[in-house]
């Protein structure tokens, strides 16, 4: 009979994050798949965990996908964790799931951290509905991806790399508008954790001037929709409080 696949969130920045059901898969699977060993390392020490460790990257995953694939035929119990996160959210998972799946190997995924959604209902946007656009690409295509947005009504979501804060605000506000309501949050769950938020122009301007340091979530209000009734505009609104918090 085949082995169970787990997928295992960790912790985005405080290791206290960690749930008691992950420890307790964790410490009951034959071998644990890592995004980096190292970093790995670090919290299943402080939880006790002593079980295999297998690096599972995106330059690896293809390969390493088979051989964990026949394990699992094989009826043997296997989880992947990410370094910080729910696997395949932004990270290496996608391949793996996909493949056992076709083999009709049964996927588990626990609930846990994540960096998107603390983000997002810490902004003060709308959070009903929204669209997670996750890290937008680099070079190439980049400046189509963000005018392919122009138009959407949801609070849009995004990872981005402290290098690119700054260029990545600045299209958003050359093409969403500078005026477009935002949050920046930077370190979820760690001891400097910030949110700055305001304007487009406006936390453009504080990261012009205070240098990004940290991984970012960067939240921004969907275009306006037309409305059928009078009443609200439906983007939200901060009211007095702009700015860092």
């Amino acid at each position: 009979m085949p082995g169970k696949l787990y997928i295992v969130p960790t912790p985005v920045g405080n290791l206290e994050d960690m749930t008691y059901r992950a420890v307790k898969i964790l410490g009951g699977v034959d071998l644990i798949l890592a995004e980096d060993t190292r970093t790995s390392s670090i919290l299943l020490r402080k939880y006790g965990i002593d079980k295999p460790l297998r690096s599972h990257h995106k330059f690896n995953e293809h390969q390493t996908s088979s051989l964990v694939k026949e394990r699992l035929l094989s009826g043997e119990s296997i989880a992947l964790i990410s370094d910080a996160g729910t696997p395949g959210i932004s990270d290496p998972g996608f391949f793996l799931v996909r493949e056992c799946v076709r083999e009709g190997i049964e996927v588990e995924t626990l609930p846990g951290p994540t960096a998107c959604i603390p983000a997002l209902v810490s902004s003060g946007l709308p959070c009903d509905k929204f669209v997670f656009e996750g890290f937008l690409p680099q070079k190439k295509g980049f400046k189509t991806a963000v005018e392919a947005l122009a138009g959407e009504t949801r609070t849009m979501v995004f990872y981005e790399s402290p290098y690119r804060v700054v260029r990545t605000l600045t299209a958003f506000a050359e093409v969403f508008g500078g005026e477009r309501l935002c949050s920046a949050a930077r370190e979820i769950s760690k001891i400097h954790e910030e949110h700055v938020r305001g304007s487009l122009d406006e936390v453009l301007a504080h990261f012009k001037e205070t240098e990004p340091k940290g991984e970012f979530v960067i939240v921004v209000a969907g275009a306006p929709a037309p409305l059928k009734k009078k009443g609200r505009d439906p983007s939200g609104d901060y009211g007095p409080q702009k700015g860092r918090s």
